[in-house]
């Protein structure tokens, strides 16, 4: 385990894998997740340091370890992620999940030894009236104070279970106020267009899907390639908004130039 403090004065706690110096992936997780609580993304860092990379898995502000000294917005979680990917030395690759994705997009442009950006199933386009009318109304009730709204309008269209999980959580409804940051990102991005979003994108784009999946992801995957100056989208071993670990480690292998089976 490893800490950083920002210079906004955030502390963010991560998991190092691999060797000093080597090439790396830093993981940028969607709503919700925790270190402790994501057994895929330790086993894919676990495997890409066996192939010579290096692996940077943070808790996002305010979740897990990492402490946030102010309220936790876009831009304090896009600094937090420019400040760990500079700590590299050397170069990076950003892998977005989920919500991820579109942190990760804005993230970019701070990260001038971006080898690559990874996008995992982008929820981009798919909300009924587009991400910023979804925001604005998820917005609206966590500033009513109404979080258990909140919570249910950040989730509308996903499985139900999922919202059953989080009533179960003892951080439920507030968990809701981590995931600002998710929301802004996705709302900014469809407004802004992905085109202006990666056009000063120079890096690999490599957009990629399971084999099973929910309806619009594929599209979505193909938009966002289409969009960057190399972009490519790809299907890879996984199912259900999750990758399959060895697949993942042997594909960022292969963008930051290490050797891969």
């Amino acid at each position: 385990m490893s800490g950083l403090t920002t210079a906004r004065g955030d502390r963010i706690v991560f998991d190092d894998l691999g060797a000093p110096g080597a090439p790396a992936a830093l993981f940028i997780a969607g709503a919700g997740p925790t270190r402790a609580d994501d057994p895929v993304t330790l086993a894919t860092g676990e495997a890409l340091a066996a192939l010579g990379g290096r692996a940077l898995i943070a808790d996002r502000l305010g979740r897990g370890e990492s402490v946030a000294a102010g309220p936790i917005d876009l831009d304090a979680e896009l600094a937090a992620i420019a400040e760990l990917a500079a700590s590299v030395d050397g170069p990076v690759v950003l892998v977005g999940h989920s919500s991820g994705c579109a942190i990760a997009m804005l993230a970019a442009a701070r990260v001038p030894g971006l080898a690559g950006l990874v996008l995992w199933e982008a929820p981009l386009g798919l909300f009924e009236g587009g991400a910023p009318a979804w925001w604005a109304g998820v917005r609206a009730a966590i500033d009513a104070g109404e979080l258990e709204t909140a919570v249910a309008r950040y989730m509308v269209g996903m499985p139900p279970e999922w919202l059953e999980e989080l009533e179960r959580s003892p951080a439920y409804p507030r968990i809701v106020l981590g995931w600002v940051p998710d929301g802004e990102a996705l709302a900014s991005v469809e407004e802004r267009g992905y085109d202006d979003v990666l056009r000063g994108v120079r890096a690999p784009v490599v957009a990629l899907v399971g084999e099973e999946t929910f309806p619009g992801m594929r599209e979505t995957a193909d938009a966002l390639a289409s969009a960057a100056a190399d972009g490519v989208a790809e299907p890879l071993a996984g199912a259900w908004h999750s990758w399959e670990p060895a697949a993942m480690a042997a594909r960022l292998a292969r963008i930051l130039g290490l050797r891969a089976p």
